[in-house]
């Protein structure tokens, strides 16, 4: 049977624009392919979230099931198999089921409903969806389908130490005679997730000896990233196609190839950090319904790279780099910024925050020790940058990025309504250490950022010969223990045992725990890690503990 993996990039509610994308694939591939696979939920995007509790939205998306069966009876010979979210029809329980449709000659021909509801990190899905309350096998031309949903093909006790749950939809189809494996997918992109999910697909081919389709969501829908790597593996694991991270494909194979031995080769992680990054970035303006970008320049690396990835997902006519030097700014900063943006051939606009400065001493004298430049001083520079970025902003309808990393924001290391004001964050989910090396990958063909950006000691340089250093743990350091802490969730003596000084292990938890309000407030932050701050961790701000 020929089968087109179409790897496309849904917006989440244009349910509309969604279902020309399925109908422009099948105009396309109509006769060349029995079957084309598209993604999880793909009808109305993922993830939907509580977008699904708008009866409009779910109106739409049937309607958009009617159009669909309308149009296959003009390609008989070609069936869909599309996500979408459907009624129960029952009067009891959630209402919707997230269901994979075989459409095909004017005629669902098969629907299954996904059994495994993830409820951990950024999924939520028992909060709208019930489980299947089976799962069947279906013939279909020589082929008997084994059809499964995203997290349904994640049970694979080899891979977890617990198991979520007591079903394997996976092993109930091959036991009823599946002899082809689908799986409709929406997986968010994390470092290392790509390894992960080729090792669960292989492991099912060779667990149940059957070949195995894997079609992934691409592009990204707010913090979360989609990177596609849809995958065709025969019965012994090895892949027949592998398509493109982060890009939209369309693959159409035959069920019966033999796959190749070495045809799949995990990507550099760095390189699928920055591909990760752009896509994510381009996709929020896009989506959102923006073209264009400002970025405050520092003359620091983390501004350098934000102002790199705005430039290769926007186009250098696209983005803004705005320098907006202090008393405090040192001469190479500013130098630095100047041929940052002339490498990038970005816009640059300078706008000296000096006499702001000054005026704002003069107001605050009688209620501030105006004589010492203390936090309250040192914030309010980084209250004015952000300001001018946002009149900027106002008045030409750019979006201002957020510049700071995940390092800082975990330990309040920024300023709210400062530097942290934004549309989104790029590098909120970027430890400082991963930042260092995505410049040097950015600089690989060409130097784009200047050495000495990269070299220099950083600083916030908000008070005479400021550095971070000066404040914080090293960034090795504080990188180590924030990652123990946040995503291998250990307790203090945990960390300890490590062979960390207890003083900064001490620190660095306290202020992780204290900056929670801050992160609260923040703008959106592209997910590139396993844990990061945003919609999937929950953590109560007016709380007391000691971990």
């Amino acid at each position: 049977m020929k089968i087109a993996l179409a790897q496309l990039n849904p917006v989440v509610g244009d349910v509309s624009g969604n279902l020309k994308k399925v109908v422009d694939t099948l105009k396309r591939h109509a006769g060349a392919a029995d079957l084309i696979i598209f993604s999880e939920l793909f009808l109305v995007g993922y993830p939907p979230r509580d977008l699904l509790e708008k009866p409009a939205l779910i109106a739409r998306t049937q309607a958009a099931v009617q159009e669909l069966l309308a149009i296959s009876r003009s390609f008989p010979q070609t069936a869909v198999l599309v996500g979408a979210p459907t009624p129960t029809g029952l009067d009891t329980g959630k209402g919707l089921n997230n269901c994979a449709l075989l459409i095909c000659g004017g005629e669902i021909l098969c629907r299954q409903n996904k059994s495994l509801l993830p409820t951990y990190d950024v999924f939520d899905e028992t909060r709208h969806f019930a489980p299947a309350t089976q799962v069947e096998v279906f013939p279909f031309r020589g082929e008997t389908l084994g059809i499964s949903i995203c997290e349904d093909a994640w049970y694979d006790p080899e891979l977890w130490s617990r198991c979520l749950y007591a079903f394997d939809p996976v092993q109930e189809l091959a036991q009823k005679g599946a002899t082809l494996l689908i799986n409709i997918s929406s997986s968010p992109f994390q470092v290392g997730k790509e390894e992960l999910r080729f090792r669960i697909f292989h492991n099912h081919a060779r667990r149940f000896g059957l070949p195995v389709i894997y079609v992934n969501q691409v592009g990204g829908n707010d913090e979360l990233i989609f990177d596609g790597r849809s995958l065709f593996l025969d019965s012994r694991g090895e892949a027949v196609a592998v398509l493109p991270g982060f890009e939209e494909e369309v693959v159409t194979v035959d069920s019966a190839t033999a796959g190749k031995p070495g045809l799949y080769a995990p990507e550099e992680e760095i390189a699928t950090v920055h591909a990760a990054l752009v896509l994510g970035l381009r996709d929020y303006l896009r989506k959102c319904g923006f073209s264009k970008a400002v970025v405050g320049l520092s003359g620091g690396v983390d501004s350098a790279v934000t102002c790199c990835l705005a430039q290769q997902a926007l186009g250098p006519e696209n983005v803004l780099g705005v320098l907006m030097p202090s008393p405090y700014s040192s001469r190479g900063s500013i130098r630095d910024s100047r041929k940052l943006a002339k490498n990038l051939g970005v816009q640059i606009k300078e706008i000296p925050i000096t006499p702001i400065y000054r005026a704002y001493l003069r107001s605050l004298k009688k209620h501030l020790d105006a004589e010492k430049i203390g936090v309250a001083l040192e914030n309010v520079q980084a209250r004015i940058r952000g300001n001018i970025l946002m009149a900027l902003s106002n008045e030409f309808g750019y979006l201002v990025l957020s510049t700071g990393n995940k390092s800082e924001l975990a330990v309040g290391y920024c300023t709210l309504y400062g530097d942290m004001s934004g549309g989104l964050s790029v590098l909120a989910d970027v430890p400082k250490t991963m930042v260092y090396q995505l410049a040097r990958f950015l600089n690989r063909e060409r130097p784009l950022i200047p050495g000495e950006i990269i070299t220099k000691p950083p600083s916030a340089e908000l008070r005479p010969d400021q550095k971070d250093q000066d404040t914080l743990p090293p960034y090795e350091i504080l990188d180590q223990i924030m990652d123990y802490y946040l995503t291998e969730g250990y307790a203090y003596q945990d960390i300890v045992r490590l062979g960390f000084d207890p003083e900064v292990v001490r620190w660095v938890i306290r202020a992780i725990d204290r900056s929670e309000y801050k992160r609260r407030q923040a703008a959106p932050g592209l997910k590139i890690t396993s844990k990061a701050f945003g919609m999937g961790r929950r953590i109560p701000i007016a709380a007391r503990h000691d971990f």
